[in-house]
C-alpha cells in the first residue's frame, strides 16, 4: 500500500480528506487492528489516531455477544472521552456482534465497522469459488449470514473458521512453527475446494497474508479490507470540524488492556511505529 500521491487542494473532496485536525479512535480485541491503523496512516496521514488493543480480553472470537458488546461500549466511551470524532471498530467479530449497539448508543457519531470482503471477492473471482477465513464468532454471526445472502448468490462460499489463529498472532511472532502449522491447516480445505479468491475476515490475518499466500499458492487472490475501511473513514470524516489547529503534528496514541511493552514492541516491529503505550484500566 502506498500513500496518496496527489497534493490536496485548499478544499479537497471528501475522498481526498487527509484527516488534518481530526481525531479518529479505533479498537480491536488485540493487535489485529494495527492493520487498519496502518491503512489509516497511509490514507489520512494528518489525522490524530487513538488506538486501543483490548489484549487483556482477546480473542473476541471466543467470547459471547454480551461480553463483546460491553467491551465495545466501554472502549468507545473512553475513546470519545479522549476527543475521538469517529469510531472505527477495527475488528470483524466486534463489528458483527456490537456495531449496531454502538450506533444506537451514539447515533450522532460516525461509526465505521469492518466486515469480510465478500463483495469484492465475488467481483474478482474467476471461478466463483471463494474462501472466507475468519473467527468462529464472525462466521456464526447474523451479520455474516446476511452478507452471504446479499453478495454470495451464484458463487460457492467456503467459510473456514480459524480458532486459535488470532491468539497465535497476538504473540507477535509471525513466522513461528506453530503459526505456520495453523495457517497450513486452515488453508488445506480451501485448496481442496479449489477456491481462487480468499477473504481475510479478521484484522489480525493481514499480518500473516504472506504465509497464507505460500500455503494457498500464487494463483489465489487474497482480499484484505483494511484499505476499504480507511476509505470509508475518509468519507464519513469529510465534513467533521478540526479539533486541533491546522498543520498540527499528527500523533498516534496507543492503549492496551494487556502488556504495554508487548504492544510497543509489536507496533515497532510490524509498523515501524515508535510511541509510548499506556495501560487501559
Amino acid at each position: 500500500m502506498t500513500p496518496p500521491d496527489t497534493v490536496p487542494s485548499a478544499n479537497p473532496p471528501i475522498d481526498a480528506c487527509l484527516g488534518e485536525g481530526l481525531r479518529i479512535g479505533l479498537f480491536d480485541s488485540g493487535l489485529g487492528g494495527l492493520s487498519v491503523l496502518r491503512a489509516l496512516r497511509q490514507h489520512m496521514p494528518l489525522a490524530q489516531l487513538l488506538y486501543i488493543a483490548d489484549s487483556g480480553n482477546a480473542p473476541y472470537g471466543e467470547r459471547d455477544d454480551a461480553f463483546i458488546a460491553g467491551r465495545a461500549l466501554a472502549i468507545s466511551d473512553f475513546l470519545l472521552s479522549q476527543g475521538a470524532q469517529v469510531i472505527v471498530v477495527a475488528c470483524n467479530t466486534a463489528t458483527a456482534m456490537a456495531v449496531h449497539t454502538l450506533r444506537q448508543r451514539w447515533p450522532e457519531v460516525p461509526i465505521v465497522g469492518v466486515e469480510p470482503g465478500v463483495k469484492p471477492a465475488v467481483a474478482q473471482s474467476a471461478n466463483k469459488r471463494i474462501g472466507v477465513l475468519a473467527t468462529p464468532g464472525t462466521l456464526a454471526s447474523d451479520k455474516f449470514k446476511r452478507l452471504i445472502e446479499i453478495h454470495g448468490q451464484d458463487v460457492v462460499i467456503v467459510p473456514q473458521p480459524c480458532p486459535g489463529l488470532a491468539k497465535e498472532i497476538e504473540s507477535g511472532h509471525l513466522d513461528s512453527p506453530a503459526l505456520r502449522a495453523l495457517v497450513d491447516a486452515f488453508s488445506q480445505p480451501l485448496r481442496q475446494a479449489k477456491v481462487d479468491t480468499v477473504v481475510l475476515g479478521c484484522t489480525h490475518y493481514p499480518f500473516v497474508a504472506p504465509l497464507f499466500q505460500q500455503a494457498l499458492g500464487p494463483h489465489v487472490r487474497i482480499i484484505d479490507t483494511a484499505e476499504a475501511v480507511a476509505r470509508q473513514t475518509q468519507r464519513v470524516s469529510g465534513d467533521l470540524p478540526c479539533l486541533q489547529a491546522p498543520h498540527a503534528e499528527p500523533t498516534i496514541q496507543l492503549w492496551t488492556s494487556g502488556s504495554a511493552a508487548h504492544l510497543a514492541q509489536v507496533a515497532d516491529r510490524w509498523l515501524n511505529l515508535k510511541t509510548q503505550v499506556s495501560v487501559l484500566r
